[in-house]
């Protein structure tokens, strides 16, 4: 019975939302959950039969099978978004999600590479080597540009502006956005562009995918975290670092320099400026840090 509705659902996700495939197997993933929960409860409602109550002890349900506040908040989201295209589409006349509530989740936020920890990073790569010139070129575009891992992988030739200091970033949902490039950044995709990546093989369909492996193909967003992740260990640095992790750090750099949080949310392809807050949080304690060094009541 659930399968008609899953089967719109996914519609509306698709082409009103226009979101990602991730995206849309994610958001379906959610309500799949809930159906699992009415089969092995031997409910036989249909969405607009659920009440609140049905919710919450589907909520309690999937936190007894062990799934984190984060995980049921994720899921809950999902919920939601499926009973706003019930009400959408009049399958249903109320929404039983608008009063559940999501348990607490204890906001965890990510490690931040200072500017000397990224050198540092970024001076491990042997030039000298093929790759080396492709790696260096990939991370002084991530920290530059504040991508995500999945953009640079897929970033194209045809997208890059380089004489106007902008490249064109295809982000989530296919959203596109226009970012500033750095002089440093611009030089070694140059470097690598006319030096290494000229000498490649390329494979039909790659000819406009800008970093390439040695099959000559995009690379993996594994791969992209391997490369992070060993540099890293080989600069002594022990934080938790992921291609993520330069993300953060270029979004809390232009923070802490003073940057207008609307540009860095442009700069970022947030969708909401309530993601791009968190780096507010991340602020406060450089805040605090800078008043303890300088401010006279401050000092110990």
């Amino acid at each position: 019975m659930w399968d008609a509705y899953k089967k719109g659902y996914k519609a509306y996700l698709q082409l009103e939302k226009s979101l990602s495939d991730n995206s849309v197997q994610a958001y379906l993933r959610d309500v799949e959950k809930l159906t699992e929960y009415l089969l092995a409860t031997n409910d036989t409602k249909a969405p607009g039969d659920i009440a609140l109550k049905d919710l919450q002890q589907f909520i309690k349900w999937i936190g007894e099978l062990g799934m984190t506040a984060s995980s049921q908040a994720r899921i809950i989201s999902g919920i939601r978004s499926f009973y706003k295209y019930c009400l959408t589409e009049q399958i249903t006349m109320l929404d039983p999600s608008t009063l559940l509530d999501a348990p607490k989740t204890k906001r965890t936020l990510p490690d931040v590479l200072s500017f000397e920890e990224i050198e540092n990073i970024i001076s491990q790569i042997d030039q000298s080597k093929p790759d080396g010139g492709r790696n260096k070129a990939i991370l002084e575009t991530m920290y530059s540009c504040g991508l995500r891992v999945t953009e640079v992988v897929n970033l194209k030739i045809s997208c890059l502006y380089l004489d106007v200091g902008f490249i064109r970033v295809i982000g989530k949902g296919d959203k596109e956005r226009l970012v500033p490039i750095g002089t440093d950044a611009i030089k070694y995709i140059l470097l690598y562009k006319e030096n290494i990546r000229v000498h490649q093989s390329i494979q039909n369909g790659f000819e406009d995918i800008l970093f390439l492996n040695n099959r000559g193909k995009n690379l993996s967003r594994v791969m992209i975290f391997y490369i992070i992740k060993a540099l890293a260990k080989k600069a002594g640095i022990t934080k938790n670092i992921s291609p993520h992790t330069f993300r953060h750090s270029f979004a809390t750099h232009l923070v802490e320099g003073g940057a207008d949080l609307r540009a860095v949310q442009e700069m970022l392809g947030h969708e909401s400026i309530t993601t791009t807050e968190i780096y507010t949080h991340l602020d406060r304690d450089f805040l605090r840090s800078t008043l303890q060094q300088f401010h006279p009541a401050f000092k110990k």
